[in-house]
């Protein structure tokens, strides 16, 4: 009998010790691949569902070698500026000879297999601590058969699980993948239908659903709210996110305040930053938007989980 071939995905980064992906110190798996295109996003890389090149121009020494590498050549170096071609094939020849690292290919095919040998690194943090392992992204459910896999392989191993999601994927992805996980963390962007489609390039009729469905499923996720100044934060915006989650019977919140920590990726994957000029929430603002949660009775976390 032919082996059936284990599923695999698109991975871009896995980083560890992490403390705001759920309990404990943890380990996050990041595959690559978005329906959203948020405009705050601060792992642009994630959004494309192809592996991508992003270049550290204030690391490159202008040595040449990526020009002199390219099989296609599609690298030039001008007036000492090396300047990457959007007909790039994204082989990766380039980021191997790169001595200084100003060239990294952010995506990857990783089997199950591959994946658990990384995080099987981490166990004796997980033990001590009560973490675990983290699907995140992108969308972990751009790969549901890889998600469900991976999640399966962890909890045989005894090892907590938490799945991140937009929630814009098949409902029965979703649910499928909610059931195996010891936690979901669910990002909900914006309830005002226009302000989503403008902000995140897609409807959200669909993430309400699956939040709803999710929510009466036996397995209530905990709802991650970013909050945006000036586009999602307004007294009228809370309001209507806490009567929401209310009528679904979802109590925990996880108040995630704007920050700009991704904004060099942007340059670095030569596209335009949406909010240039907006300004990161103090700790005071934060504090008051999670105390107007905790007067509606929600259980209220600023920045996620430690």
């Amino acid at each position: 009998m032919e082996a059936v071939a284990e599923p695999s995905g698109l991975v871009f980064n896995i980083l560890r010790f992490c403390l705001h992906d759920g309990p404990g110190i943890r380990t996050t798996v990041f595959l690559k691949g978005c329906p959203l295109s948020c405009w705050w996003c601060h792992n642009p890389e994630g959004q494309s569902s192809e592996p991508e090149l992003l270049y550290y121009a204030a690391r490159c020494r202008r040595c040449g070698a990526c020009v002199e590498v390219c099989p296609q050549a599609e690298v030039a170096q001008r007036d000492g500026v090396v300047e990457p071609s959007p007909l790039c094939e994204r082989c990766g020849a380039c980021v191997e000879v790169c001595v200084a690292g100003a060239r990294e290919l952010a995506g990857r095919p990783m089997s199950v297999s591959d994946v658990l040998r990384e995080v099987e690194r981490d166990l004796v943090f997980f033990e001590e601590s009560g973490g675990g392992v983290t699907l995140s992204g992108g969308e972990p459910l751009q790969h549901p058969d890889f998600t469900v896999a991976l999640l399966d392989a962890c909890r045989a191993r005894g090892v907590h699980t938490v799945l991140e999601t937009c929630g814009m994927a098949s409902r029965e992805a979703l649910l499928n993948a909610a059931r195996r996980a010891d936690l979901v963390l669910y990002d909900l962007k914006v309830l005002d239908p226009r302000k989503h489609r403008e902000y995140t390039g897609s409807p959200n009729d669909a993430i309400l659903g699956n939040l709803e469905a999710l929510a009466g499923s036996g397995h209530p996720p905990v709802v991650r709210l970013p909050l945006i100044p000036g586009l999602n934060d307004g007294e009228a915006d809370l309001r209507e996110y806490a009567g929401f989650l209310a009528r679904l019977g979802i109590r925990r919140v996880d108040v995630l305040p704007y920050h700009r920590i991704g904004i060099d990726k942007y340059r670095r994957l030569g596209r335009p930053y949406h909010l240039p000029e907006t300004a990161t929430a103090d700790a005071e603002a934060n504090r008051a938007v999670a105390a107007q949660f905790q007067i509606g009775g929600f259980e209220v976390t600023i920045g996620g989980m430690k």
